[in-house]
This record gives C-alpha cells, structure tokens and sequence, in this order.
C-alpha cells in the first residue's frame, strides 16, 4: 500500500488499542468499557463535568481526600472519552484544546471553593479582609501558557500565579494575614491537582511563571506585582502574561479588572510600536536552541526547529508590537492571532495556511503522542511499534510516509519563522560608509574609501554629503539622544545614504531624512523603537525617502505621526483606495471592542480615532504622491473620511452625555465650505453648524452641550494629535451667536434676517452626519432658501461688494499671482458659481444640487446661462488652480492646518509666478466678465 493511500477510520474500539493509557483504566474495571464506547459519540462537555461533580457531592465533600478522590476519576472519564473521539477523528483539534481547558478550569474552582470554605470558617482563620476597608478579597488564579490561551494540550501541566489585592487579616477566632492565608490555600489547591494518589493526579502545577520564580512567595498582592512588573520585568516574562487569564470564578470583577488592565497590560502591551521585541524574540529563540541542542531535543516537535513554539513567537512579536495599538491583536489563542494578522495584512494568505496547517499538525501529533501513556511528552518515539502506531493514529499507512509529512509542515515553519524573524542584513557597502562619519576613525585610508564610495554611488557633490552627516553627529540634538537611539541611527545612516542617491536631488532629500529623523528620535514614547523598524524593515526606507524627497509636508506628517511608518509594512504598493463601508464597520468594532481599557476609555477612544483619521490621511498620501490619484478623487475621500469621523464622533459624544431625554438625537452636523462642496485637502479646517428638530423642554440645554462634546472630540489636542481644527463662525449670527439652532429657528433666520454671503454658503452646505429627518428637514429650508426669486441687479451689486470687501482683506503687494484671492483666481470661480445659483436656481431647482463647482459651470452651461466654451475654459482653469493649490501645500511647512496658520503664510502658499496659469487667469476673467458685465 503507498504510503500516502488513505487508510480506513479508526473506530471507537479500535481506538482503545492506540492508548496504553485507557487501556490500564479498562483494564482495572473492564464494564468502564462498554460505557465509554457508548459515551464517545458526544462530547465531553462543561454541563456534563458540573453534573458529575454535583452527583458525586450530594451528600456534600467531607475532607480532602474526597474531594481529590472526585477530582481524579473526573480526570479519567475525560481523559478516556477524548482520547476515543480524538483518535477515532470524531473531535477536531478545537474540541480537544477546550475539553482539557473546561476541565482544568472546573477542577481548580471545585478545588478552591471547598479549601476556601474549609480555611476561612469563624472557627479557624475567617475571611481575609481588606486593610483599607472591611471588604473581604478572594484569592485570584491566573492562568498562563496553554490554559490561558483555552489551549491545553491532553497531559499538560497547569502554569498558574496566585494573586491577591491588597495586604490585611482575617477576622476569625486564629487570625492571620491575608497573605499567609492565601499562601495556605494555595499549597491545598496544587496538593489538591498536583499529588499522586491511588486514583492519580488531576494536573500537574507549574509555579514558576511568578516573580522571581521558585525563590519567591506563593502568593503576591497587586501592589507587588506591578512593582515587580515595572522594575525588574523581563522580556521573556512579557511573552509569558500575554496568556494571562483570571480564571478563579469567585473573583470579583473590579479585583480582575484592575490586575489584568492596569497592571499586566501596560507591562505586556506597549502604547508605541515596539519594534524592539525582534530582538527580544531573537534572543529567547537563541536561548531555546542552545537548550535544544544541548539535550539534543531536535525531535521534540514543540520546542524543536519548526516547532510549535516557533509558531507561537511568531504571533507573539506581532502581539508585542502591535498589541498596545490594536485591541484585535490583546487575545490569546494562537490560531485566532494568525487569523487576525492575515485579517490585517500583517501576514500573507499562504503564510498563515501553512502556519495553521502546521500548529493543527504539530498539535493531533502531540496528542497522539501524549494519550499513549498519559506523559507530558513532545517527542517522537524511538521504539517501532509505537511509531507504527503514532503514523496510523495520524492517518498514515507507515512512518516514513508520515515522517515526510511531518518534516514537510516543519520546513514551512522554519522558513516563515526565519522571513518574519531573522535579523536584517547588511548591504556590502555597509562598513565602508559607516567609516566616513566615524567619530574616532584616523584611518585616512578608510575615509577615503568612504568618499569614493559616495562618489560610486552617484553623489555629484560627495563633500557637501559627508559635511552635512558629520554636522548631523556633532549637533546638539544628536548628543543629547540616549545612547540606544544614538547607535540605532548610527547603524541606520549607511543605508539611510545608500538610499537617498536614488532620489535626487540628494542634499534636499538628506536634509528632509535628517530632519525626519531628529522629529522621530524626539518622540517622547520610545523613539528608538520607529529607528527599529527602519533597521528591521530595510525595504520600507525607500518608501520613506521617495515620499520625503517629493513632499516636505508628507515628511513633516510623519515627523509629527512616526507610528505612520508602520502603514509602510501593512499596505505595499500600489496602495488600495479606502473602501468605506468597509472602515466604518473595523473602526466601530474597535472603538467598541471588548479588550478596550475600562478606565479613561474617552482618551483611549480619542487617541484610537486620531490614529486612524492619520492612517488614512496618509494611505491617501502615499497614493497620491505615487502619482495614481486624481486631485478630485483624493478630495471626495478626504471628505468621505471626514464624514465618517463626524458620524462616529456624534455617536460617541452623544453616549457621553450624562443627561440625555431620549435614546438617540435629533440633531445634525452641517458641513460649508470645503466640507460642504467635497472639496477637502489635507490641511483643511471643518466649518460646521449644528442644528436639531426636536421640542423637549431640555432639548437646547442637551444639544448645545452635545455640540460642544462633539467639537471637543474634534479639536481636543491629545498624545495622538488632533483630529480637525473647526470653524463654526458661519453659524446665524456668527461667533455671537447659540452653538445650536433649532431647524426652525435657523429657517426664520434664513429666510428673514440672513445675509447674501451666507445664503451664498448655503450652495456648498449639506448635511454631513446625524438624524435623517432633521437632515431632510435643513436640505428642504436649503433649497427653499436657494430658489427664491431675486432681483438679479441687486445681487450682483450684493456679490460684488462682498468680493471687494474678501479682494481687500488679502491684499496682495508682491509681483507674485495669488491663485485664490486675486482677479480671476479661485474665489472669483467661486462667486459665478454661487451667483449663478442665486440667481437661477428659482427656474432651475437642479441648480441646487450639491455637485461641485465644475459639475454646476457645466450644468450651467447646458442650461444656456454662460456660453460653453467660457464655462469649458473656466472648468480647466478651476482645476489646475487647485492642482496647483494643491502641489504648494505638499511642499509646505506641514505645521499649517488653516485658520491656525499664519495668514502670511498661507497667502504665500497660493502665490506663484504671473506668467505662469496666465491663460487661466484670463479664462475666469472673462467668464467673470460676462456674468458681472464689467
């Protein structure tokens, strides 16, 4: 029979004959036989193992011995029934890992419950009692390894620390400290799971993981936990807590809540990325290797190479690294972390087949290996007949056919594990450039070398280079950078210049990647972890060059947002454009998750939706200075982002009312301007106005502060940066005037007290976040307010006036065209636009449509009010004054962000040679002339 031939399924009784283990418990009491081929049709489950627990304690649990007596013959009916189904592959991987997990989990709570009632009656030691109040305090279990991550393998021990809160007595007749009664009960739980009696043991107990190990005390309070954790943690140790789980069941949820999320997750999960758990990682698989060698343990299919516990540093340097960041990456299991990163794109689609493939492989063979005789055991056997009987218990005709499989899933792991892993190489002209800035180099040979390395490389002033590096090291800021971010950048320079000849011209891009690099080793989180991912990740430094030598503003974005640079690893390229829906769906699942921290949730909440805005704000970036993005396009999904964030943001504002007088508001947000004509850049501000239709009594007070929140969301400058600055002077009544109006009132206003520049606002005004009804209810006052009949001689007198008035507040002295505010620039394309709405929009409704500039000029056009080739030219003239626009501003300082800026700097920013888009600045003045007559 060829070795890769299916062979037959292994029935409930031929199963028995694969484990030694079972077949000793038949053998001791031969009618546990035929009840346990008749149970192993169904699972095992949690209801079951209470049932029997509570069967066999009817009469109540006398003393230690029954109760570790009950305990171990539970073991065995498990044990038994899961090695039948297992086998005989009527229980998949999930099932078995759960099984050994739910029993686990039983076992210690019945134990605990019972040495608990025993120890604290009055008569003996009572209730420990918290030192600052009366409240008592139970001892809380946490769970690490495999029975954290409810991954347990059939003969695993039980890795567990025992915690308690806070120091004290307890108040019975032999009071003692709390910690000396928590350290009592803990020895009873593990004599309870751990001794070898006549009916065996439950679980074996590690107690290694806590601090300081063996040498320490059983139990620790939080207080000496976290400082523990803050002064001597160590790396491997934040590996260990990533599966830390509270399992005691009489825990109290605040007890839990506080030990897990305030002490264990800072210390797990970093609130950077941190890039140096590669080297961490490196170092324990060094560590493991040395052991693995030294025991020669090459067949021991967990610890080996292609291990399992390969597989679980990969998804935990991804855990570490992202995990303070991404709430989807704080869980435990291995298979559910691997779905997430291919889920993220953190890993490849074939990455993680192979990877999951393997872990399933590596974990049945585990457990095939383990029900032989019930040993902790991870190696291959030595002996024929059992790896006779490990290959068919596989589905194996022999062993070698199963051997080749085995090696197969093994090489996969190893070579994922060595790509994600291995530590980045040095190019060849590495150690020759790094002389040339060496600070106690006198090698003048070396230096020489160096030179004529710059030179190789393409350099055409290759002393201007070496000046402008060596003024780099001998700077203030650089001697001042702890000596970690020092040796990062020094290691980082050679290729940092190897990769700035390909991007001319190279003393602009030096000096944008020099200063690139003194914004990111001023971040105050841990600056040498972004050097890190520059270091580990090679590939991404040419993605990062070729955006700053394009954008002084791309490189001045990341300077201020350098977690930025991870998007770098996430998407390559050619970068996707954002599907919305898609985004809102992730960005509520987040901002909502379970793993999110209990305390100071706003600010966790207010730094995870700035993350994102800046996330896709720099998507969008990358695409565009990649040349594949139409400035119209990049325009409509800056806006759809903004809109997306003032939805999210006026659900979470609204949430975060104390009073509120109905379940969801009544009430919008109406985006002008920019944000109203889907129109927006990167640095644009977000003038809004709030409105609402709703007559409770308290409807103003709530929705005025609702406007507030929303707007504080907005603006609130956190760790994370901002997300929008706003304007909300186009309100009624202006910065004067109530932060919210009622639909009502602001249609009287409209219709009554409003100026023309503001009925011109309303053609780029819509409705950009909130209640339906009231958003329906502004469009109607919007499109009543726009098709007014007006007399046009009085109008255009109006709008010309208002023009004067806009011309003269931006006076412009210099030889320079200002594209926005001078005659025939933007803001004159603007006003035909609003004029011809104003005017016309009473005979043509479908002037009113929110459209866009160039969609009504043509519009207008095909309606017969301007001559088509006027609005043609115009439309072109329009678009490459905002692709113009637009190339200033990437090239601009990146600290402006609109009405913050300076106004100097900003008209500078629109102001460019006259020669220039002359024949377009004609266009506009003479369609101008044609619509104004002058």
């Amino acid at each position: 029979m060829n070795a890769n031939t299916p062979i037959p399924p292994i029935s409930f009784d031929q199963a028995i004959s694969f484990s030694r283990y079972v077949q000793r418990i038949i053998n001791c009491d031969p009618s546990q036989k035929d009840m346990l081929l008749k149970s192993a049709a169904r699972p095992f489950e949690k209801a079951e193992m209470l049932d029997f627990l509570r069967c066999n304690t009817e009469t109540s649990v006398h003393d230690e011995s029954e109760l570790n007596s009950i305990l171990r013959k539970l073991r065995k009916l498990v044990i038994s029934r899961l090695a039948i189904r297992d086998i005989s592959g009527c229980a998949d991987l999930s099932e078995v890992m759960s099984t050994m997990t739910d029993l686990a989990e039983i076992s210690i709570n019945f134990a605990l419950r019972h040495h608990e009632k025993w120890l604290s009656v009055p008569e003996r030691f009572g209730t420990p009692k918290r030192k600052s109040s009366s409240q008592s305090q139970q001892l809380l279990v946490v769970a690490m390894g495999k029975l954290g991550g409810r991954e347990l393998n059939v003969s695993s021990d039980v890795d567990l620390i025992f915690v308690y809160p806070e120091d004290g007595e307890t108040d019975g007749k032999k009071p003692i400290s709390n910690h000396e009664f928590f350290t009592r009960l803990g020895r009873k739980l593990i004599a309870s799971l751990n001794d070898y009696t006549v009916d065996g043991y439950v679980f074996r107990v590690d107690m290694r993981l806590r601090p300081h190990g063996e040498c320490s005390p059983l139990t620790i309070s939080f207080d000496m936990l976290n400082e523990y954790l803050q002064t001597q943690g160590r790396e491997w140790e934040r590996h260990a807590w990533i599966k830390g789980r509270v399992i005691s069941e009489n825990t109290a949820t605040d007890d839990e809540s506080k030990l897990m999320e305030q002490i264990v997750k800072p210390f797990v999960f970093r609130k950077y990325l941190d890039f140096g758990a590669y080297a961490s990682m490196r170092s324990l698989h060094r560590q493991l290797r040395k052991e693995v060698e030294r025991r020669e343990m090459h067949d021991n299919i967990k610890l080996g190479p292609g291990g399992i516990r390969e597989i679980e540093f990969i998804t935990q340097v991804f855990q570490l690294i992202r995990g303070g960041h991404d709430v989807d990456l704080c869980i435990r299991p291995t298979l559910d972390v691997l779905q997430q990163l291919q889920r993220k794109q953190q890993l490849r689609f074939q990455t993680v087949t192979e990877l999951v493939d393997a872990y399933r492989f590596l974990r049945r063979l585990e457990h095939r290996l383990q029900f032989l005789d019930d040993q902790q055991t991870q190696t291959l056997p030595k002996n024929s007949e059992d790896r006779q009987l490990i290959a068919t218990a596989m589905g194996y005709t022999d062993y070698e056919g199963f051997l080749q499989q085995l090696d197969v899933h093994r090489m996969h792991v190893s070579h994922h594990f060595e790509l994600i892993l291995a530590a980045p190489k040095k190019s060849p002209t590495h150690d020759i450039l790094s002389h040339l800035w060496h600070s106690q180099s006198e090698n003048a040979a070396q230096k020489e070398a160096a030179a004529s390395q710059l030179s190789t490389l393409g350099f055409d002033e290759p002393t201007k280079i070496s000046e402008r590096v060596q003024q780099f090291y001998q700077s203030h800021f650089y001697q001042q950078l702890p000596e970690p971010s020092q040796q990062k950048t020094r290691m980082l320079m050679p290729a940092l210049i190897e990769t700035i000849a390909g991007f001319p011209p190279a003393e602009t891009t030096l000096e944008r990647m020099l200063k690139l690099l003194e914004a990111i080793s001023s971040q105050k989180s841990s600056p040498a972890s972004y050097l890190t991912l520059l270091l580990e990740h090679p590939n991404t430094l040419p993605r990062v060059t070729k955006l700053v030598s394009i954008s002084q503003w791309a490189s001045d974005y990341l300077g201020r947002h350098p977690i930025l640079l991870d998007e770098l690893l996430r998407h390559r390229e050619p970068n996707p454009l954002p599907n919305w829906e898609k985004l809102k769906i992730e960005l509520a699942s987040q901002l909502n998750h379970v793993n999110k921290p209990k305390s100071d949730v706003i600010g966790w909440q207010m730094d995870h939706l700035r993350h994102f805005q800046h996330a896709q704000v720099f998507q969008l970036l990358v695409t565009d200075l990649e040349g594949s993005l139409k400035l119209e396009t990049l325009s409509d999904h800056l806006t759809a982002l903004a809109d997306l964030v003032l939805e999210t943001v006026l659900t979470l504002a609204w949430n975060g009312l104390r009073k509120r007088h109905r379940d969801s508001p009544r009430f919008a947000i109406v985006g002008y301007g920019k944000l109203g004509g889907k129109e927006l850049g990167y640095v644009s501000d977000l003038d809004i106005v709030f409105l609402y239709d709703d007559d409770h009594p308290d409807a103003a007070e709530t929705y005025t502060k609702l406007a507030h929140s929303v707007n504080t969301w907005l603006t609130n400058q956190t760790s994370a940066g901002l997300l929008y600055a706003t304007d909300l002077r186009l309100r009624p009544n202006g910065s004067s005037g109530l932060w919210v109006h009622s639909i009502e009132a602001f249609s009287q206003y409209q219709h009554t007290q409003a100026w023309i520049w503001e009925h011109q606002a309303l053609t780029r005004a819509r409705c950009v976040a909130g209640e339906n009804d009231v958003a329906q209810a502004f469009e109607s006052t919007r499109k009543d307010i726009l098709c007014q009949r007006r007399d046009n001689r009085q109008l255009k007198q109006e709008i010309l006036s208002m023009r004067e008035k806009m011309r003269d507040a931006h006076p412009n002295r210099s030889a320079l065209f200002d594209i926005k505010h001078d005659r025939g620039g933007i803001i004159d394309v603007e006003f035909i636009v609003q004029y011809l709405v104003l005017s016309y929009a009473h005979r043509h409704p479908e002037l009113t449509g929110n459209i866009g500039n160039i969609a009504l000029l043509k519009l207008a056009a095909e309606l017969g009010l301007i001559a088509s080739q006027s609005a043609e030219n115009c439309r072109i003239a329009y678009r490459e004054y905002r692709r113009t626009q637009h190339r200033q501003r990437l090239n601009s300082d990146g600290n402006l962000t609109g009405t913050s800026a300076a106004d100097e700097t900003l008209q500078a920013l629109n102001r460019i040679e006259t020669e220039q888009l002359s024949d377009h600045r004609l266009a506009v003045t003479a369609l101008w002339n044609e619509v104004f007559g002058n």
